[in-house]
């Protein structure tokens, strides 16, 4: 069964991070994503392969020598026939190779044009350089995770590359194509890491208004400032996850631990909250892991054991669920989320770059001495 979007045609050009992440979410769900890709200028090694990751499946790979005469003509051809294009260069490089958005929407007003970037394509920090770290610096997320007493703590880049990024670029596409459908016009998107991130934040800023959340870090419900709501180190140096918020989930953990000190009677007393967190640390460390779990599996007290990648993939929910799946050998996490009727599905990683370049050019119509006459003046 063909996932929601067969039939949709997208173009990517090969980029990193959020740029790729956005392409293999559509890719999953049925798209048929051409990522242009530099051409390589020597033979690929096996380091070369290696380079490629999960988030570069499902696609079909073409390599273009852009520096060339002809290259960003064959580029416009392909983008004449797609619904989308992808890009993650910073502003103005695309119009430099001749593929801006008003060359790509003259050529198929329809066009949905996807612009992937930290800052934005304007405002005073649109042309420097930067990274995950620095977008959600700004957007006022980091400055919220770790702890009181050190620095900041880098999360993955999670939160900005691929959720402010990438995943926010994709539900971008998706609204601009249903939109495209009934007007029958492209338009752009100006995907920036750093408003998208304030996005994902929005629920804290609405905390922040009603004076619900402090500026101090662990010092707040959700940060690890309430006791029950944290990790805690286990016997055998593993950890654990407790999210016991409501009263009913807080009143079970209390009971499954055997806790009747008095001190835990009142669990939004903020001010008892570092010496409760104490008795817990404490607590949770005269047992293993494993016999946290056996004790908690099953139960309404919002527990779970913290697992490395290599756990997680042995989790008896997610083999349940098949929430991981093997390609060529290569453990990766399944397409989400699941649709009952048009269910997505991961496909294989390119091999090398171009791998698919004669077999995308002559699908655009190009003919067999058009390929001969690219590859001879290395265009391709």
């Amino acid at each position: 069964m063909a996932g929601p979007l067969y039939g949709i045609r997208i173009i990517e050009m090969a980029g990193l991070g959020p740029g790729p992440f956005c392409g293999m979410m559509l890719a999953d769900m049925g798209a048929d994503v051409i990522c242009i890709e530099r051409k390589p200028t020597a033979p690929q090694s096996e380091f070369d392969k290696m380079k490629r990751t999960v988030t570069d499946r499902g696609r079909r790979s073409i390599a273009l020598d852009m520096k060339k005469e002809g290259a960003a003509e064959l580029a416009l051809r392909l983008i004449e026939n797609a619904d989308a294009l992808i890009e993650g260069f910073r502003p103005g490089v695309m119009e430099r190779l001749g593929l801006g958005p008003d060359i790509c929407l003259a050529r198929n007003p329809r066009l949905i044009y996807g612009r992937m970037t930290g800052w934005g394509q304007d405002g005073p920090l649109a042309h420097t350089a930067g990274h995950d770290i620095n977008y959600i610096a700004i957007s006022g997320v980091l400055g919220a995770m770790g702890y009181a007493d050190r620095p900041p703590t880098p999360p993955l880049h999670l939160v900005g590359d691929m959720g402010g990024g990438g995943m926010m670029l994709a539900f971008g596409i998706v609204c601009a194509l249903l939109e495209a459908k009934a007007s029958g016009q492209g338009q752009v998107i100006d995907a920036a890491i750093s408003d998208g991130t304030a996005t994902l934040a929005s629920m804290y800023y609405g905390m922040r208004a009603k004076e619900q959340w402090s500026t101090q870090r662990t010092d707040n419900l959700l940060d690890g400032g309430a006791p029950f709501y944290g990790c805690y180190e286990c016997a055998d140096g593993r950890h654990i996850a407790i999210g016991a918020i409501e009263p009913q989930f807080y009143r079970l953990l209390l009971e499954l631990c055997g806790i009747n000190d008095p001190a835990f009677a009142e669990q939004w007393h903020k001010q008892a909250w570092p010496e409760l967190r104490e008795k817990l640390r404490k607590l949770f460390r005269l047992r293993r892991q494993d016999e946290w779990c056996a004790l908690f599996d099953g139960t309404d007290a919002c527990f779970a054991p913290v697992l490395d990648f290599d756990q997680a993939l042995e989790h008896p929910h997610h083999q349940a669920r098949n929430t991981f799946t093997r390609i060529d050998g290569i453990p990766q996490p399944a397409p989400a989320p699941r649709f009952s009727r048009t269910p997505g599905s991961a496909g294989r990683l390119p091999e090398s770059a171009g791998q698919h370049t004669q077999e995308v050019l002559l699908e655009a119509g190009l003919s067999c001495s058009e390929l001969a006459n690219l590859a001879a003046t290395g265009v391709i």
